[in-house]
C-alpha cells in the first residue's frame, strides 16, 4: 500500500512539473497560478500541496527541468575534440538558439524569486553553476597557467557578456541586437575573447 502511494504521488508531481511547465512556455511565468495548473492536471487545489511546498517550490523543479534541457541541447560532445574557440562558439550559439526556442522557459531561469526567508534549495543552485563549469573547460585550455578561481571569474564575467547581449536582443531593447545577426555577433565576439587570452598566454 505504501509503495503505491508513493507511486502515485511521485506520478501526481511529474503530472504537476509537466502542467507548469507547459502554462510557463505558453504563457509565461508571470501569468503562472497553481489553480490553473491543478486543473490541468485534473486534480484539487490541495493536491499541489501534497508533493509541493507551494508554487515557489514547483517553479523550482520546473527550472530544474529546463536547466536539464539547456544542458542537454548545447551538444557538448559533438565538439569536445575541437579547438577551445569552437567550443566556446559552440556553446554560445547553444545557448541563444535555446533561449530563441523556449523563450519564457529561458526567461523563468532568471526571473523567478523564491521568497526571502525560503531561498532556492543548495541543489538548484548547483544546478545553475553547470554552466560555469562547461565554460571554464575550455578556458583551461587557452590559459592552462590561470588559477582555478581566476578562471571561475572570467566564465562568469563570459557568461554575463554572452547572456545580457542574448537577454537584452530578445526582449527588444534600444540596444539589442537584431536576432537575424545575434549568432554571428556572438561567433565574433567569443572568437576576439578566445584570441585575445591565447594571446596572454603566450
Amino acid at each position: 500500500m505504501a509503495r503505491k502511494t508513493l507511486e502515485k504521488r511521485e506520478d501526481l508531481k511529474l503530472r504537476l512539473i509537466e502542467a507548469a511547465r507547459n502554462r510557463i512556455a505558453a504563457d509565461g511565468l508571470s501569468n503562472l497560478r497553481a489553480r490553473d495548473v491543478t486543473q490541468d492536471v485534473g486534480c484539487a487545489l490541495g493536491g499541489l500541496y501534497t508533493v509541493f511546498t507551494d508554487l515557489d517550490d514547483l517553479i523550482i523543479h520546473v527550472n530544474s527541468a529546463t536547466l536539464k534541457a539547456l544542458e542537454a541541447s548545447l551538444t557538448l560532445a559533438e565538439v569536445k575534440n575541437h579547438t577551445p574557440a569552437d567550443q566556446l562558439r559552440n556553446l554560445a550559439r547553444g545557448y541563444l538558439r535555446f533561449a530563441v526556442t523556449h523563450r519564457n522557459l529561458w526567461k523563468a531561469l532568471f526571473d523567478h524569486r523564491p521568497p526571502d526567508d525560503r531561498p532556492s534549495p543548495e541543489w538548484h543552485l548547483e544546478e545553475h553553476m553547470f554552466l560555469m563549469g562547461v565554460i571554464a573547460a575550455p578556458l583551461a585550455e587557452l590559459q592552462p597557467t590561470m588559477s582555478e578561481t581566476a578562471r571561475a571569474i572570467r566564465a562568469r564575467t563570459l557568461f554575463g557578456a554572452v547572456h545580457g547581449v542574448v537577454s537584452i536582443s530578445l526582449e527588444g531593447r534600444f540596444v539589442g541586437l537584431p536576432i537575424e545577426s545575434l549568432e554571428l555577433e556572438l561567433d565574433d565576439f567569443i572568437l576576439t575573447i578566445a584570441a585575445g587570452a591565447a594571446a596572454r598566454q603566450a
